[in-house]
């Protein structure tokens, strides 16, 4: 192992309890069960996104021992859903100012099951993601179906997980910090703006830069086109949780049927 992949192991770990405190203060606030401290939450919420996009850019591009990579991709996409539910709980304390306590003790049990979700869903999924990134008759046929498509000039997208899967990782790769599917029904019978509507995509940046909430937003939208549905770009709101950043949200709205993420929703 090198010297700067030694180091950089040392600094995830560090910064992995840095996140670990951080929970523990989103735990503690959750049980209270109260809306007031919603501000709090999100001041947390946007510190650890922080960190986790800290390890992303900076540390985690130099490891290359594949098991290092499995510990901390696994510990990460527990942090990456634990974003997903506290943005979502933010979003409807905005618009509903009230939640059943159901919704605290889904966030608090997911964050109290922590361990359990590492070991187990989060290392089988990052297995399988390795495997697949580092198998080299896997990358192959995976060149292979690219190097078609584009001989073929094709611009159509090509899928290789579910379709809920490709849109969280097209918005992610665009640069939202964190995305939620629903399929409300009553915010769902008011959309006027497209045939048959279905779902709502909800995405979201802890930045200023309107521009990349946009840019992500067309992505969703040319993705979904290409797939033969219709999708519009619904909206852009900054809501100001605190003095020293914005927390931009925006949303598509969309025909597809798509799977709502249950375990995150208001009921």
């Amino acid at each position: 192992m090198s010297y700067i992949e030694k180091k950089y192991r040392n600094k995830i770990t560090e910064v992995f309890g840095d996140l670990s405190a951080i929970e523990q203060d989103i735990l503690q606030l959750l049980t209270h069960k109260s809306i007031s401290f919603s501000d709090k939450i999100a001041k947390l919420c946007a510190l650890c996104t922080k960190n986790v996009n800290l390890i992303l850019k900076k540390y985690y591009p130099e490891i290359k021992q594949i098991d290092d990579k499995l510990k901390i991709k696994s510990r990460l996409k527990f942090y990456y859903d634990l974003i997903d539910k506290l943005t979502h709980y933010i979003r409807c304390i905005e618009e509903f100012q009230k939640l059943d306590d159901q919704y605290y003790e889904t966030i608090i049990d997911f964050i109290e099951e922590k361990e359990n979700l590492i070991s187990g869903k989060y290392t089988e999924i990052s297995t399988h993601e390795l495997t697949v990134f580092y198998d080299r008759t896997t990358r192959e046929e995976l060149e292979r179906v690219l190097a078609e498509k584009i001989e073929l000039g094709s611009k159509q997208f090509f899928t290789f997980g579910s379709l809920e899967e490709e849109l969280k990782k097209i918005a992610r790769n665009a640069g939202a910090d964190s995305v939620t599917i629903i399929d409300d029904e009553e915010m769902i019978k008011r959309s006027e703006f497209i045939d048959n509507p279905k779902a709502f995509i909800y995405y979201s940046v802890f930045s200023t830069d309107e521009e990349l909430l946009k840019t992500i937003g067309r992505e969703l939208k040319k993705y979904l086109i290409s797939k033969g549905y219709e999708a519009i770009i619904l909206l852009l709101e900054i809501s100001d949780y605190s003095t020293d950043r914005d927390y931009l949200t925006g949303s598509v709205i969309t025909n597809a049927k798509l799977v709502p993420d249950r375990d995150s929703q208001f009921r």
